[in-house]
Parts: structure tokens; sequence; C-alpha cells
């Protein structure tokens, strides 16, 4: 995820500025727009600044790839930033890098966020934004009830794949002694996690041979 920063009522970022007091979720959702990148935590409204050609690449590349997928199989609905999770009540207002919503929790999607957790979260891993990935969104995606998350570090080329067990607590599932990755919410797909670190990124069309979608 994208760099967060807190601004002041000047709107130094660029983004626009929150006001100068705390909001409640419904309030935040009236106040932005389909164009803000901004997360609620905690009654605060958290500006998340403009990710790097890096991060964007790899999350295009991973969007483009998940919607033809999800595109051909018709298992749920795809989406990506900016578009709000808020998986509990008590839980912050998210905007993941990518967000996948099984049919069967369709009614969950609201016009501006998905009031429930989503089956599959992919949060991309930029410089500043380590810690957050790994331990506060971790731990709200969990509690929240996703089924699936995973990490990509591109700094450090490393990718975590963690899968709900039945005692609802995220259990790391490694890579096969392949490098393939296999899906449990998104039946049928696999990744080879050497594709992530590539430069250039894999051509869409040789991946989706792979994948036998095309």
């Amino acid at each position: 995820m994208a760099q967060e920063t807190k601004t002041d009522a000047m709107g130094e970022s660029g983004a626009p500025s929150p006001p100068p007091k705390k909001m409640t979720y419904e309030e935040f959702l009236a106040w932005a727009d389909e164009d803000t990148w901004a997360e609620w935590v905690d009654g605060e409204v958290i500006i998340l600044t403009p990710a790097s050609h890096r991060h964007q690449m790899l999350a295009g590349f991973l969007i483009v790839l998940l919607r033809h997928f999800v595109e051909v199989r018709q298992p749920g609905a795809l989406l990506f930033a900016p578009f709000q999770l808020k998986t509990g009540p008590d839980i912050p207002g998210r905007e993941p890098d990518i967000l996948f919503v099984a049919r069967e929790h369709l009614d969950r999607l609201r016009e501006t966020y998905l009031d429930g957790p989503a089956d599959l979260v992919v949060e991309i891993i930029s410089r500043d934004s380590r810690a957050r990935d790994r331990g506060e969104k971790f731990y709200e995606y969990e509690q929240g009830g996703v089924r699936e998350y995973w990490l990509l570090d591109y700094l450090r080329r490393q990718a975590e794949f963690y899968q709900r067990g039945p005692d609802g607590i995220f259990r790391p599932v490694p890579a096969a002694a392949d490098g393939i990755y296999r899906s449990a919410v998104l039946e049928g797909l696999w990744l080879r996690v050497e594709w992530l670190w590539q430069e250039p990124l894999p051509p869409l069309l040789t991946v989706l041979r792979e994948w036998g979608l095309v």
C-alpha cells in the first residue's frame, strides 16, 4: 500500500485536506470522493500519498491478470484502490491495493465500500508501509474475517501468503518447491512467485497461456 501521511488544513500532500476534527465512518464516506486515496482509522483520516512506479507496475500486472481470470471463471468481483474495505464495525476502513469478493458474498458490496470482509486481499508493500501492512492491517484483516491475504514486498523480493484456518487465525502457506503458489479462494488460480520480481514483468499473454485461458 502507498505511504500514509496526516495532512494539515493546507493539504500539503496535494490530496483533499481532511477536516480538523474526528469524523464517523459515514461522515468519512460522504467527505471522500472517488479520487480520494485515504483510510479511516479511529475517527481520523489518513491520506495516502502516491505509490512508486514499481508499486504501480506490479499492482497493474496483478489487476489485469486477476481480472482476466475472474472474467473467465466468474467466481465473484475484483476491485482495487481506491475502494474502501470495512471488515467490521469496530475496525478501521482500509484501502487495499486489490480485493476479491466471492459470488456468495456480493451482498456486502456498497457503492463506495465493502461492508464486511473480502475473501482475498492483496497489499503491495512500500518502503513506508511495511510495518502497517504486516502489523495493523494483518490483524485487522484476520479479525475481520478475510479468508486469504497476500503480502508482496518488491523491495525485498519477498511474497507472503496467508490463509484463514478453521480457528480464524491466518496461517502462512509457502509456495511449493517449484515456486508456485495456489490460491485457496480463487480455485484454479496459481502464481509463479518469480513472475512478481521480473523486470520487465512477464507479458500478459505468456501468463494467460500458462493458465490455459487463451
